[in-house]
């Protein structure tokens, strides 16, 4: 004993001299956001398979989810948020200035949320056998998503002034606001075949796993939707498509060419009267756009064939006033409605919600536009 004493006293006066005479406090480097919201977190793995020669198999398909779970849970419904091309769940965690972001937000009015990395993206493992990746360069993101009034190309584009940031070369390379967003940017596989399956398969099991739903997509992510709705319709109580991946049939702003030749999709989804191979689908381009600077819609020639396994679920097609989407959402919105789809298209300008480009969920205004979104689930969800 009193050998003990002599040893934890030896070390008490060691540690007394090199204590420092005033320590710091352990710094931060981003803001903290009030958790008070916030009963639990945690992560999980679902979906995925195994693959590869006895002896030396792999698993692929397989997503990381974070789920953030309220003290109050006032939602009837948990609410799944699937990022887009290049991006993470670090989308919905906060902004490149260190704002809220939409995870937050949505558990303090009372959600379950749950976040995910796409198969192949992130924390979901990408394998060679999983196809060529392509990472988004910085002046494709500006070009894209962050400096439209300068770099866009598209007539909406001048009036995007929500992206955060200050400065002669705000949302552009070299500023703080930018770096931290683009660190954020990762590879992204290329055929969007291959991208879409796997995302519904993964769709599809974390569904079965958490119950029903409701799910908002973003960007290139639309298609998984639509194809996940498709697969569990039961599961999927309300769709936020939030400039999804389109128009049908044909690429437009950002690709040329024919694309999407399921309509919404790359991939088959279910149509009644059923259809084998995509070229079954008659279609035929408007004769003229709905407006000025609108890009002119493809639509299915009468009588249209129905995406009957959506065709009960409310949905909300978004887009910004600012952003390339603004060109040709009502497009994806309008085949949604002929296809039997109860689908509401809304254009954030006219909802007083203005100057927005792409990434709605980290522009300076994010939490007016989820205040938006939490309305509208609200009033259609049921």
């Amino acid at each position: 004993m009193k050998r003990t004493q002599t040893t934890l006293l030896s070390c008490g006066l060691v540690f007394a001299a090199l204590a420092p005479v005033s320590a710091e406090p352990p710094r931060l480097p981003v803001p903290a956001f009030d958790q008070s919201a916030v009963a639990a977190r945690g992560y999980f793995y679902v979906g995925g398979t195994y693959v590869g020669e006895p002896g030396k198999e792999i698993m692929q398909g397989q997503i990381y989810v974070e789920v953030v779970a309220p003290k109050d849970v006032r939602r009837p419904y948990p609410l799944v948020l699937i990022h887009g091309a290049a991006q993470t769940a670090t989308n919905w965690m906060g902004t490149p200035d260190g704002r809220k972001g939409w995870t937050d937000y949505f558990v303090e009015q009372g959600y379950i949320v749950y976040m995910i990395d796409q198969p192949m993206r992130g924390r979901s493992a990408w394998h060679p056998s999983n196809g060529a990746t392509r990472m988004f360069t910085a002046q494709q993101e500006e070009f894209q998503f962050t400096a439209n009034a300068v770099a866009g190309t598209w007539p909406q584009a001048k009036k995007h002034t929500q992206w955060p940031g200050d400065g002669e070369n705000k949302g552009r390379k070299g500023n703080a606001v930018f770096d931290a967003f683009y660190a954020t940017q990762v590879e992204t596989v290329i055929s969007n075949e291959e991208t879409q399956n796997r995302n519904q398969a993964a769709g599809a099991a974390l569904l079965d796993k958490i119950g029903p739903a409701i799910v908002l997509t973003h960007s290139q992510s639309g298609a998984f939707l639509w194809l996940i709705a498709d697969a569990r319709p039961a599961l999927v109580k309300g769709i936020i498509a939030i400039e999804p991946s389109g128009p049908p049939f044909e690429a437009t702003v950002i690709g040329t060419g024919k694309a999407r030749r399921w309509g919404p999709t790359d991939v088959a989804i279910t149509y009644d009267p059923p259809v084998k191979d995509a070229s079954e689908i008659a279609v035929e381009r408007e004769a003229a756009a709905d407006g000025p600077d609108l890009f002119v819609c493809w639509m299915q020639r009468a009588p249209a064939r129905q995406l009957v396994n959506l065709k009960n679920i409310p949905v909300m097609v978004m887009a910004a006033e600012a952003s390339y989407h603004q060109t040709y959402d009502h497009c994806t919105a309008k085949y949604l409605n002929q296809a039997g789809v109860k689908t509401e298209y809304v254009r954030l300008q006219d909802k007083g919600i203005r100057g927005n480009g792409h990434m709605v969920m980290i522009e300076k205004n994010n939490l007016e536009i989820a205040r938006f979104v939490d309305a509208w689930i609200q009033k259609n969800v049921k």
